[in-house]
């Protein structure tokens, strides 16, 4: 019990010594009159020059090739789970034809099947 207590003493000392932590810094930025403007602001567009254009326009470009490389590897990956789905979906129809071929010699009296999945073939009687 004494145990238990003193955990959970410590695991509040360290919430709220994280806590208050982000709270210093959070009100600290919140009143820091020397802020930096956000990059995707307004005001920083019209800060930038035209010859910033062109490389903004490259990493435009580079972002958009890295997305189509990204799309063909995501399609690549659906036919391959299709695939899979596919023979994981035919070796199920397998299992169960042989299930049900069990089934079948088992209650001919062909085949005897022990608690283990012991298979033992007895054959036809009067054979």
């Amino acid at each position: 019990m004494r145990k238990q207590v003193v955990a959970f003493l410590a695991a509040i000392l360290i919430t709220g010594a994280v806590a208050s932590s982000m709270l210093v810094v959070g009100v600290s930025a919140a009143v820091n009159p020397n802020g930096v403007a956000v990059s995707n602001s307004p005001a920083s567009a019209a800060v930038n020059s035209p010859a910033s254009g062109n490389s903004t326009q490259a990493q435009v470009a580079q972002l958009q090739s890295e997305i189509a490389q990204y799309q063909a590897r995501e399609q690549q990956y659906q036919a391959a789970l299709n695939s899979d789905n596919q023979q994981l979906s035919q070796a199920s129809q397998e299992m169960q034809m042989i299930q049900q071929l069990l089934v079948y010699l088992q209650n001919r009296g062909i085949i005897q099947i022990d608690q283990q999945g012991q298979i033992t073939v007895i054959g036809r009687p009067g054979n």
